[in-house]
């Protein structure tokens, strides 16, 4: 896949099909969009996702989004669907205030469209005034196709990013997997705590997540690990560890269920399966052990079911 970003100058010869939005989450809707980019694909034309380098509302409203997809997280994850292009356009003034018929004529122009694929509920241009109305008008006027796919529900509800964002702020973590289509993850690199797991015969490893990434609810969950290809059972505690005396960064901790290898330094992707509790500060280091052997316990329960 060629992943073009920091630049507005970009131009493809061949055939495309594309389709356009921010792409948060990736979760079912989505891969409505990316099956028909796929099926286009096999009929001779080169795939496009068009999207922001960040999200529109960031700018426009200048609110701190969380992303359930870091750009790094949708560069690996379009790629591995095998999409062709990956164009993360900067949200620049020029950008912002393009009105959308030009938006159009630009994306026809210089991406070669050919298929235009969205959903019923994509908006773009100056003030979002642009819709799928309008991508079907403009047509036959630039010669592309306009597929319009209608939004997919959950619970008589349209399954949206903003549906998954917060269930994962709830901590419904099954729910929001059942909306993605595969268990919402958060990467990062294992980096030295204060090896305190080690003490009460857990030891543990740290990841500090990306700023800008949305976390799931403060809490203990059952999750998998995967470093180096390969996937661990694990016990994760989201949140600042309240037990541990000072001021602790917000990170994911985890313990991995059978496992002894020094991983300081790697990456490492952690899937959320279920939450097991709330995070609550213990009276001591004794009764967090405890507990950690009771959540342990609860997931190698969960591990032998599922």
């Amino acid at each position: 896949m060629k992943y073009i970003k920091n630049t507005t100058d970009f131009l493809i010869e061949e055939p495309t099909v594309i389709s356009l939005g921010k792409f948060d989450g990736i979760h079912r809707g989505h891969e409505l969009l990316l099956e028909q980019l796929l099926k286009k694909k096999k009929e001779g034309l080169s795939t496009v996702i068009f999207t922001f380098d960040i999200p529109p509302k960031k700018k426009l409203e200048e609110e701190d989004v969380k992303v359930l997809t870091t750009n790094e997280e949708k560069m690996h994850m379009f790629d591995s669907f095998g999409i062709d292009y990956l164009i993360e356009c900067p949200f620049t003034q020029e950008v912002m205030s393009m009105e959308p018929e030009d938006f159009i004529r630009m994306l026809v122009n210089k991406l070669s469209v050919k298929c235009i694929v969205a959903g019923e509920d994509f908006c773009f241009g100056h003030n979002r005034r642009g819709n799928y109305q309008m991508l079907k008008e403009y047509a036959k006027l630039l010669s592309y196709e306009a597929i319009i796919l209608p939004k997919i529900k959950e619970d008589e509800r349209d399954i949206s990013s903003t549906y998954v964002r917060e269930e994962i702020a709830e901590g419904r973590i099954e729910k929001a997997n059942k909306l993605l289509g595969y268990p919402y993850f958060v990467s990062g690199i294992v980096e030295h705590g204060n090896r305190l797991g080690r003490t009460i015969g857990f030891p543990t490893i740290n990841i500090i997540p990306p700023a800008n990434k949305l976390l799931p609810d403060f809490g203990v969950y059952i999750t998998k690990v995967t470093i180096d290809g390969k996937s661990y059972q694990g016990v994760t505690n989201v949140g600042c560890k309240p037990t541990v005396k000072g001021k602790n960064p917000i990170g994911i901790e985890t313990y991995i269920l059978d496992f002894n290898q020094d991983v300081y330094g790697k990456n490492v992707c952690v899937t959320f399966l279920k939450k097991i509790r709330k995070e609550f500060k213990f009276p001591n280091m004794d009764a967090l052990s405890e507990q950690m052997r009771k959540d342990v316990n609860t997931a190698k329960y969960y591990f032998s079911l599922n």
